[in-house]
């Protein structure tokens, strides 16, 4: 057990967990303003970015690098500064640290050096997008960016499927419209999904529709702009929902033949078709094998 008192004076340096605009600067909080004025040095997941900010707000403090790529020795140099009194704020490039951005490990390694860990509230796409959705914003499951493998991301789809609460994610735009048509996929065409993109922007803009409707809209749209995706739960999450066949029009052997070229294994795919078909999986297996 560990209780912390956030703002107790202690020994050792605390860290800040500071959120960033995912946009518009105005949305940046007085209170993160004078942290960052405050602390001794500020763990930026890209410095660059991150100098823009802080020259907007007039802030000098030194800043070290510390994202996915450094994380492994960044880490152990960060906590010995911590523990040697120096007070750190991190910050990702937008929006709160450690959601789909770096900082999860960073705070467990403090938290393991009983290093005091501050959270700061301010800007988060998700939250952002979830209260004008015109969903239900609670109860809420955010799962962020989904696998980018057609076959996994069918999986994991499905794996939620049954949820009874609304669902959030965060897309790319050049994934979003292969992203939708697995959705509509897997929950139908009347799964009501709500778009959010560019929030906070000049070019803030919301898509509200049915599964099919979204789907259709991104195929035949110029899609640009971050995504927030969100989809209506499960209405009636006891009733069995089984995943529609992404590869329908493809012989099974066929079907197969893609998934393994999206990189699933043989044994694998040949589950899946099999499943999905309800064919005899050696039998399947066999032809496969036949026909390579």
């Amino acid at each position: 057990m560990q209780q912390q008192r956030s703002f107790t004076k202690e020994a050792s340096g605390s860290l800040f967990l500071v959120p960033t605009p995912i946009g518009n600067l105005e949305d940046m909080t007085y209170r993160a303003v004078n942290t960052l004025k405050s602390v001794d040095l500020i763990a930026a997941e890209d410095t660059r970015h991150t100098q823009q900010l802080l020259n907007q707000f007039e802030i000098e403090t030194k800043q070290i690098s510390f994202h996915e790529h450094n994380k492994e020795n960044r880490i152990p140099e960060l906590v010995e500064r911590l523990q040697d009194g120096t007070n750190i704020a991190q910050v990702s490039d937008a929006g709160m640290p450690s959601i789909s951005d770096p900082g999860h490990e960073l705070v467990l390694a403090a938290l393991a050096a009983d290093i005091q860990v501050v959270p700061l509230p301010g800007a988060s796409a998700g939250i952002t997008a979830l209260v004008a959705s015109g969903l239900s914003p609670q109860p809420f499951t955010f799962y962020g960016f989904l696998p980018r493998k057609q076959s996994e991301q069918i999986k994991t789809l499905t794996d939620l499927a049954q949820k009874p609460e609304t669902i959030l994610f965060y897309e790319a735009p050049h994934r979003l419209a292969k992203t939708l048509a697995n959705i509509q996929t897997v929950y139908g065409d009347d799964r009501q999904v709500s778009l959010a993109r560019e929030l906070t922007k000049k070019y803030e803009e919301f898509i509200r529709g049915t599964a099919a409707e979204v789907a259709d809209w991104a195929q035949q749209s110029e899609v640009r702009g971050e995504f927030v995706v969100m989809v209506a739960g499960n209405e009636h999450p006891t009733e069995a929902v089984e995943a529609a066949d992404p590869l329908a029009e493809l012989s099974p052997v066929e079907a197969v033949n893609a998934l393994v070229a999206s990189g699933m294994k043989t044994t694998a795919a040949v589950k899946q078709v099999s499943k999905l078909r309800q064919l005899d999986r050696q039998a399947l297996y066999q032809t496969y094998e036949e026909q390579k």
